[in-house]
Order: C-alpha cells, then structure tokens, then sequence
C-alpha cells in the first residue's frame, strides 16, 4: 500500500513536472517575437483606436501597412469627421505627414518610428518589450500579456503600456496606454491583422495615393461651408490662467490666438481656411524639428513652438517658458470644443 502511494505521489509530481515544462517563459515569447518580427516580410493591420487625454474621448479607426526596408502607411480616421483624416507615409525619400483636410504637408528626416512607441505598430511593441529589462509577463487562457515602459518623445504622463498578444498566432490584439495613476489613457483593439501579406511598393507611394483617393482635399464649397470653433486645452499647468482670446478673420479663413499667463506663458493660435490653403498637400514643407507623437496625430516640435493639424484646422502652440513634456501634455488636451 505505501509503494503504490509512493508511485502515486510521483506520479503527480511528473505530472506537475511536465506541465511545468509545458508553460512558455516570458524569455520564450519575447524570442518567439523577436523571430516574427525578424522574419517579418510585410503586415497590414486594422485597429479601433480611443484616446482619453482630453475632456472627451476621441476615436479613431487605424489602418497600417508595413513592407520590410521600412515602408509604412498609417491612416488615422477620426470617426466623428469625414475629413479628418492624416496619412503618414515612410518611404525612400523620408517620413510624410499629410493632412488633406487643411491642404497641407510636412516632410521629416529622421527615423520614425525607431525610437518611438507607436501603439498600432507591431514592429515598435516589440521593439518595446525587447527593450525593458524590468518588463513584467502574464500568460492567460487566450494572451500573452507585457507591462512595459513606454517610449514617447517629451512626454513622461503616459510611462507604461498593456501589450496584449494572442497565444496561437502571437498577432497583436489589444493596447492599453496607462497614467502614471495606473488608469488607461489610450486604447488600441485590432479587429485585423495579417503576417506577410502581398503589398506593392506603390503602396506607399504619395502619388499613387492621391491619384487612389486615399487623401482626399476637401473641396472649395466644403471649405466654404466649415465654421471655425475655438478649441481650448483642458490640461494646464499648475499656476497658469487663461487671460485673452482674439479672433481675427482674414481673406481665406479665421484665426484665433488664446494667451494663457501665470507662472508660466503661452499662445495657442488655431486656423480654419474656408478657402483653398496656401501650401498643397502635394508639395511638402521641409520641417527641421522633430516628429511628436500625440495620440490622435503626429506634431512638429521646433524653435519653443510645437504645431499639429486636427478636425480640419491647423494649430500652433508658441512658449519660451513651457518644457517640451507641458507642451504635449497641454496639446493632447486640445481635443474638441471645450469651455475656457
């Protein structure tokens, strides 16, 4: 009787043992990662998108095509405005941020999005989990799950990450964006995504683009028919007031310049064109500062002043006082009309 409880007992224990064996290790994932992402020849994806940085949340329908030598295409498509769509575009002649509804587009040199957490990029979460040394790893019934920190340009309000993998594919499903108070900030749900999928290089091409409808330019009658609706930010410094506002209207559109003071200055100037803008979408403006992430759109950061386009208006955020980190932090608050 006590052998056959012996063997039973160690029986149990190989049991145990195995099943041990069977559980995969986060140094195994990240592996298994590291391989696809090497391996990787091309995806294309399809996420929902939901940024909580401002009085209201914002949400976007996300699509991604990626080829190998660094091609990418993002569409970002706020789902409340037809118009209010960006495309950035990476290709052999640099990194494009057009923004149809305003006419307009910028050019980059620089190496976006290495360096850059990017929460709709497959290449970057990994680039994120391979990069944190203190990542923490959870395996449920259907994810793998990472917490890991986070890579945003002047911006340390949004230092850690949720990145969730399904187990049989190792396919991105689901992004969350945490406060340092631990509570989710932005959302990323991918409703598709595929490995290797055939892509031609036209893809990525600005032209091509255009001539495919992808960027749409607003007509002069649309433009005619948009009303301009002062944005003011909901997150500001401590200390810092809003002392004046002037809006000044001009032959092809309006302005408004907002002044904030206090222990700390700034002007935010917002423009709305009711007639045809007088860059082209077509002819980037060469830009020498640096890509900025802010969620909803991506915004150009030189000489104290950081501008992004958003719903259709051009914005500019002008401040010798504000670091870097207040400028995003304010800029991503100007989400949709809100009271002073």
């Amino acid at each position: 009787m006590k052998r056959k409880l012996v063997l039973f007992i160690l029986l149990l224990s190989m049991v145990g043992l195995l099943a041990a064996c069977g559980e995969d290790t986060a140094d195994d994932v990240v592996d298994a990662l590291n391989k696809k992402a090497g391996d990787l020849e091309s995806f294309r994806a399809n996420a929902d998108m939901v940024i909580e940085t401002g009085e209201e949340p914002q949400q976007f329908d996300v699509q991604v095509w990626h080829k190998k030598d660094d091609y990418y295409k993002v569409v970002l498509q706020n789902e409340l405005d037809e118009k209010g769509n960006q495309v950035i575009l990476r290709n052999d002649e640099g990194v494009f941020v057009l923004t149809p509804s305003i006419n307009k587009s910028y050019k980059f040199q620089n190496d976006w999005p290495k360096q850059h957490s990017q929460p709709y990029l497959f290449t970057s979460l990994v680039s994120d989990i391979e990069n944190d040394a203190d990542r923490e790893f959870k395996s449920t019934e259907n994810f793998y799950e990472f917490t890991v920190k986070t890579n945003y340009k002047g911006n340390q309000q949004l230092p850690y990450q949720k990145i969730y993998f399904h187990k049989k594919t190792y396919e991105p499903a689901h992004v969350r964006v945490l406060n340092s108070q631990n509570e989710t900030m932005v959302k990323v749900d991918f409703t598709d995504f595929e490995f290797n999928p055939e892509i031609e290089d036209g893809e990525f091409n600005t032209e091509q683009n255009l001539a495919e409808g992808t960027i749409s330019v607003p007509t002069s009658t649309e433009l005619e028919e948009q009303s301009m609706a002062v944005y003011y930010p909901t997150n500001l410094p401590e200390g810092v007031e809003f002392t004046n506002e002037e809006v000044i209207s001009f032959d092809s559109g309006e302005r408004s310049i907002l002044s904030y003071e206090g222990d700390k200055h700034f002007t935010l100037v917002q423009e709305m064109y009711t007639d045809s803008h007088p860059t082209s979408v077509e002819v980037p403006v060469y830009a020498q500062g640096e890509m900025v992430d802010l969620g909803f759109t991506v915004g150009h950061l030189s000489n104290n002043s950081l501008e992004w386009q958003q719903d259709g208006m051009s914005f500019v955020l002008a401040s010798d006082t504000l670091t870097v980190e207040e400028m995003v932090a304010i800029a991503k608050s100007v989400q949709g009309q809100a009271m002073k």
